[in-house]
């Protein structure tokens, strides 16, 4: 047992020298690049990255030695970007010096509504120097977006994105079957105020003829009720 103990001894020694070599181990995906004399570690804050879930770009920085940085101020901003559709945020600092955090560690919050691949463009000055950096994720870069209906459970609920992408879908059918409801209306009133305009005439008609035919008959009932008066001349010389 002891020769077993004295022979791991060694083993766990250099595995313990080999780990402090490495340094620590980055769990999430990130893409690590130079510029000039800092170091950049980009990628999403939070890892795998679903839709619909608050999360940030995490940019850590650092000189070239390794001494992060931490004045940066507000000299860089990252410009968030999804196929066509961009965002510009800004870089604060997820640390206190001398406090909480990870100096160096800096982010710009937001929530992919999005699956996919995103890219983030670093741009602005640091220590004199232009930057202007853009990082994708991709399989060997850090993680794209997922749609969050791949983890759900028991039932998978559309999402707020897909239920978007819906009604993106299904707005122009509904407009386009809204015009022609209205055409249809339209032609609907037309019609209708014609039959209307049509009724009116042949109202106007009937009562003008009914009018016609009381004074016809009022003309008629006079002349049978009494003969005219004959004057003298007319009674002296009948056959006049």
């Amino acid at each position: 047992m002891s020769r077993l103990l004295a022979g791991s001894i060694p083993m766990v020694l250099a595995a313990g020298v080999t780990l402090a070599c490495v340094g620590p181990v980055t769990v999430s995906a990130h893409e690590t690049r130079g510029e000039g004399p800092v170091r950049f570690v980009v990628g999403w804050g939070d890892e795998p990255t679903y839709t619909g879930f608050r999360n940030s770009v995490q940019v850590s920085i650092a000189e070239a030695n390794g001494t992060p940085v931490t004045d940066l101020g507000d000299t860089l901003t990252v410009e968030v970007v999804k196929g066509a559709d961009k965002t510009t945020l800004p870089l604060v600092a997820n640390f206190r010096v001398g406090g909480s955090g990870t100096p160096g560690d800096y982010r710009a919050w937001l929530t992919p509504t999005r699956p996919g691949s995103y890219t983030f463009r670093l741009a602005g000055t640091l220590r004199g120097q232009t930057v202007d950096q853009s990082f994708t994720s991709s399989k060997t870069t850090f993680n794209e977006v997922e749609d969050v209906t791949s983890i759900a459970f028991p039932a998978k609920d559309p999402s707020t994105g897909q239920l978007a992408t819906r009604i993106d879908r299904e707005v122009p059918r509904l407009q386009s079957a809204l015009h022609q409801a209205e055409d249809g209306a339209d032609d609907a009133r037309t019609l209708a105020l014609a039959g209307v305009a049509i009724g009116a005439l042949g109202l106007l008609a009937a009562a003008g003829a009914l009018v016609v035919a009381r004074r016809a008959g009022r003309s008629g009932g006079r002349g049978g009720e009494r003969e005219p008066e004959r004057t003298v001349s007319e009674m002296a010389h009948p056959n006049a």
